[in-house]
C-alpha cells in the first residue's frame, strides 16, 4: 500500500509553503473556505486549465455569490458568463446542482459526502474534493493528476482510465486521506492539505511531461525515478477518433453595424443553447456559400469569403468558413444585435472569434452587396 508515514506529511508541509494564491482558497475571518466558491470552482476546473477559470471565476462569483443566486437565475446568462471555458454541459449541471441545493438543503452547500454526490453533475471525486478541502472529512480524490502522482510513486504502469488502475488509484488516496485525517505520521486532521497539494503536486511539478523531479518533495521516495520510469507512468491515454465537422457562418451586418445572430438549438448536441453567428453545419462536405445564402434569404453574389480556421474540441475536428454580407432584413429565428449585446449572450469560443473578433468590411458605394430580401 501507500506510505503514509512518509508520503503525506511531506506533501502536506510543501503545500503550506508553496501552494498557489487562488482565490477559490481563500478563507474567511473564521478560517473558513466558502462551500459554494469551492464548488463552482470544481466545476470550472474540470479539463480547464487555471489560467482559464481565473478569467472567469472572479465575474461568474461576483454575479452569483451563492446557491440561490445561481438557482434563480436564467440559463442563458449563466451560459453567457461560462463563455470562453467549454464544455458547457458543465454550466448546465452547475446549474442545475445550485437549484438541487436550493430545493434539498435551504441554499447550504451539504457537507455530507453521499448528499454531494446525489446533486446533478457531483461524481465521487467532486464530492471528495468538497468534504476533504472545505469540510476537513477524510474522503479521497482521484483526478488526473492525484492519479500521476500515485502511479509514479509506485511505478504503478498502466494507463490512469484503465478500470483496474484507477480502483488502485482510488484505494491508495483512500488510505492516505484517512492516515492524514488521524494525523498517523503527521498532524491530525491534515486530509484537506494533503489532498489538495496532491492535486496542486500534479499540477505545477508531477506534470505529465518533463515533470521537475528535482523539485519534487517526495523525490526520495518516488519509485518511478528510482528506476528510471518517470516518463513511461503512466502510460498514456488512447485518444479519441475524431470526427470531422464543416461550418459556413455568414457575419452578416445591418446599416447599424448591428450583427445578426441566431441560437443553438437547446435541448442536445454540441453547443447547445449557445449563440452564434448564421451558420449550416456537415459532417459530409463543406456546405456551399448558395446554400449559406439560401438559409439568409439572400443570393450567392452577396456572400464574400472573409476568413477560413479550424477548431478542435475532445470528439470534432471543426473548419469552419465565415462569409460576410450586409442586408437590413432578419430572417426567421435570427435577430440583429449590437456588440455589447453579443457581448452578453453564451458563446462558444470560435464564435466569439467571428462575432465579436472579426470585422464584416462595409461595401462601398461602388461596390455594394446590400441586398434588402
Amino acid at each position: 500500500m501507500s506510505q503514509p508515514a512518509t508520503f503525506w506529511p511531506v506533501v502536506v508541509r510543501w503545500f503550506e509553503r508553496e501552494k498557489r494564491d487562488l482565490p477559490w482558497r481563500r478563507v474567511d475571518p473564521r478560517g473558513q473556505r466558502d462551500p459554494f466558491a469551492a464548488l463552482v470552482s470544481e466545476f470550472m476546473l474540470q479539463q480547464t486549465q487555471v489560467s482559464r477559470v481565473l478569467e472567469k471565476f472572479g465575474p461568474f462569483m461576483a454575479r452569483f455569490p451563492t446557491a440561490a443566486s445561481l438557482a434563480a437565475a436564467d440559463e442563458g446568462e449563466v451560459l453567457a458568463l461560462w463563455s470562453g471555458l467549454g464544455y458547457y454541459r458543465r454550466a448546465r449541471l452547475l446549474h442545475a446542482a445550485a437549484k438541487a441545493i436550493v430545493d434539498r438543503h435551504n441554499g447550504i452547500v451539504p457537507t455530507d459526502p453521499q448528499a454531494l454526490r446525489d446533486l446533478p453533475g457531483i461524481g465521487r471525486y467532486t464530492a471528495g474534493a468538497i468534504a476533504s478541502i472545505v469540510f476537513g472529512q477524510p474522503e479521497p480524490i482521484v483526478d488526473g493528476n492525484v492519479a500521476r502522482v500515485l502511479q509514479r510513486i509506485h511505478a504503478k504502469e498502466g494507463a490512469a482510465d484503465d478500470p483496474e488502475i484507477r480502483e488502485w488509484c482510488w484505494q491508495h488516496a483512500t488510505d492516505l486521506a484517512l492516515a492524514a485525517h488521524d494525523g498517523n505520521g503527521g498532524p491530525p486532521r491534515s486530509a484537506a492539505s494533503f489532498n489538495e497539494g496532491l492535486m496542486e503536486l500534479g499540477a505545477i511539478v508531477c506534470t505529465p511531461k518533463a515533470p521537475t523531479c528535482d523539485t519534487c518533495p517526495a523525490a526520495s521516495i518516488c519509485a518511478a525515478r528510482r528506476e528510471g520510469l518517470v516518463d513511461q507512468i503512466p502510460t498514456p491515454k488512447r485518444k479519441p477518433t475524431k470526427r470531422a465537422l464543416w461550418c459556413a457562418c455568414a457575419l452578416v451586418e445591418d446599416d447599424q453595424g448591428r450583427r445578426l445572430v441566431e441560437q443553438r438549438p437547446t435541448s442536445t448536441g454540441m453547443w447547445a443553447g449557445l449563440w452564434q453567428a448564421p451558420t449550416l453545419e456537415s459532417t459530409d462536405a463543406p456546405p456551399t456559400r448558395a446554400a449559406l445564402a439560401a438559409k439568409l434569404g439572400l443570393p450567392a453574389r452577396a456572400l464574400r469569403k472573409l476568413e477560413a480556421f479550424s477548431h478542435q474540441t475532445t470528439h470534432r475536428d471543426v473548419e469552419f468558413v465565415v462569409y460576410t454580407a450586409t442586408t437590413q432584413a432578419a430572417p426567421v429565428g435570427t435577430s440583429f444585435r449590437n456588440r455589447a449585446e453579443i457581448a452578453a449572450l453564451g458563446l462558444s469560443n470560435p464564435q466569439s472569434r467571428i462575432l465579436l473578433q472579426l470585422g464584416a468590411p462595409r461595401p462601398t458605394a461602388k461596390n455594394s452587396s446590400t441586398v434588402s430580401p
